[in-house]
C-alpha cells in the first residue's frame, strides 16, 4: 500500500485532476484518457481488486456506482457512457488499487469491447 500510486495520489503526493472527492470517495481524470472523458472512482480505502471485495464493502461500492452517473453528466457524458472494472492479470487490471473507469463523452458510440465470435 505504501507503493500504491492510487494511495499516493488520494494522500495528494502525485498530482491528479481531481474530479470529485468526500471521505470515502476520490475521482480524477485518466492521465491517458481513452475518450474525451476518462475519469476513475477509487475508494480511499486500499482494496486490491475486486476479487478482494468483502460484505463489509457493500456500502462503499454502492456509493462508487451511486456517484457514476452524476459525475459522468458533470464531466460531459449526456448521451451515454461506459463503466469498467478491470479486475486481476487475465481482466487487464494494472494498478491494484481497485478502481472504476468512467469512458465517454463523445458523439460516436464507443468502440465494442469484445468481438462477437461469429
Amino acid at each position: 500500500m505504501e507503493n500504491c500510486i492510487f494511495c499516493k495520489i488520494i494522500k495528494g503526493e502525485i498530482p491528479s485532476k481531481k474530479v470529485y472527492e468526500d471521505a470515502d470517495i476520490f475521482a480524477f481524470h485518466d492521465i491517458h484518457p481513452a475518450a474525451p472523458v476518462h475519469f476513475m472512482l477509487i475508494p480511499k480505502l486500499h482494496i486490491a481488486s475486486l476479487n478482494e471485495v468483502e460484505e463489509k464493502h457493500q456500502d462503499l461500492l454502492g456509493k462508487i456506482m451511486f456517484l457514476v452517473p452524476s459525475l459522468a453528466k458533470e464531466q460531459g457524458c449526456t448521451d451515454g457512457f461506459r463503466t469498467i472494472i478491470n479486475t486481476g492479470r487475465v481482466g487487464g487490471q494494472e494498478v491494484y488499487h481497485l478502481h472504476a473507469h468512467v469512458i465517454g463523452g463523445g458523439t460516436e458510440r464507443l468502440p465494442v469491447m469484445i468481438p462477437n465470435p461469429s
